[in-house]
């Protein structure tokens, strides 16, 4: 009875959002849908629920696709139509992000509750092994659960980032104190409340794509809005974004350079890596170099790169798609 309240609460938080889209039809607007149908799912958890978007066949175990931080499963709408049949797809909202439940009042977040995820979800299904497709702190998390648990992966496609990234102690420490700052404030906006700022359609659009430093295209920004807005309430032609604020001072690793290749040294499942060239490296290259040396010692590691973004597999997924899909056809081949 719970999954299905769950569920009924999901179809009525995308309908809100697809009648906003409709609103913006009648002014002359576009409006993105997912170029690949799908099936609405909802994953119980112990705080609410994961919302996510199924592909293809349900016989058959899919590829579980994350997305990175402040996006939400519309990552992947433009890449899902070009990925083999043979395979399904579940992409999923991570907490606090697009339709998936926030946490609860009084805690925060950290990356480490990605990993738990992982296990969650090959939990909540029964799987014996997880087929995995991260972006950003996806993939970084990926690389962590990779680490940890190598007989529960049997594949693994990273986008963009590859790991937990090194910072000095005292960039750790003042990042540390401004965080736990942060989540305190926007804990207390959240207990107050108010709806957050809203913005006419465009100013929206273009606050997301600014706010990315333009990673994503003013085109693409719609497919993570479908999940990501909602209508003001005191103006309908205006539009917030409605994911939990906390995010936005989620705690990360701090793990030594040490660790990190201890990490990629016992990571020995099938690996493939894509790095956007126009995207950022976030630390000291040497440090992303050395882990880079440790995983190319496994065989079945695969590391590209491509011309693009932070979100090029978002703006340009032709650009990934045939390196995805000769790794997914070498490893998880249609039987």
């Amino acid at each position: 009875m719970k999954g299905q309240q769950s569920l009924r609460l999901l179809r009525q938080l995308r309908n809100g959002t697809q009648q906003s889209f409709a609103r913006r039809l009648a002014h002359g607007q576009s409006a993105a849908g997912s170029l690949r149908d799908h099936e609405d799912i909802i994953i119980q958890m112990p705080w609410g629920h994961i919302a996510g978007k199924w592909y293809g066949r349900k016989d058959v175990r899919p590829i579980l696709g994350i997305h990175g931080w402040m996006d939400n499963a519309g990552t992947f709408d433009t890449l899902a139509p070009l990925l083999p049949a043979h395979l399904p797809l579940l992409t999923i909202d991570a907490p606090g992000h697009g339709l998936s439940s926030w946490l609860p009042k009084g805690t925060a977040y950290h990356s480490i509750e990605l990993v738990q995820l992982m296990r969650r979800i090959i939990k909540y299904f029964n799987w014996e092994k997880l087929s995995l497709l991260g972006h950003s702190m996806s993939s970084l998390n990926g690389f962590v659960f990779g680490s940890m648990f190598p007989d529960k992966l049997d594949m693994f496609i990273g986008l963009d980032v590859m790991k937990p990234l090194i910072r000095s102690e005292k960039t750790f420490i003042d990042k540390l104190a401004e965080r736990l700052e942060n989540n305190l404030k926007l804990e207390e906006r959240m207990l107050e409340g108010s709806e957050p700022p809203s913005y006419e359609w465009d100013k929206l659009v273009e606050r997301m794509h600014l706010g990315t430093s333009k990673s994503i295209s003013l085109e693409s920004c719609q497919y993570i809005l479908k999940r990501s807005c909602k209508p003001s309430k005191q103006d309908p032609n205006r539009f917030y974004f409605s994911h939990d604020n906390r995010v936005k001072a989620s705690f990360v690793y701090t793990l030594s350079n040490e660790t990190v290749l201890e990490m990629a040294a016992r990571i020995n499942v099938p690996y493939l890596f894509i790095k956007a060239l126009q995207a950022p490296y976030y630390e000291d290259m040497k440090y992303y170099n050395a882990t880079l040396d440790v995983l190319r010692k496994n065989p079945q590691f695969e590391y590209y790169e491509v011309e693009g973004s932070h979100h090029v597999h978002l703006n340009e997924p032709e650009k990934v798609a045939p390196l995805i899909n000769a790794f997914i056809n070498k490893y998880r081949p249609d039987v």
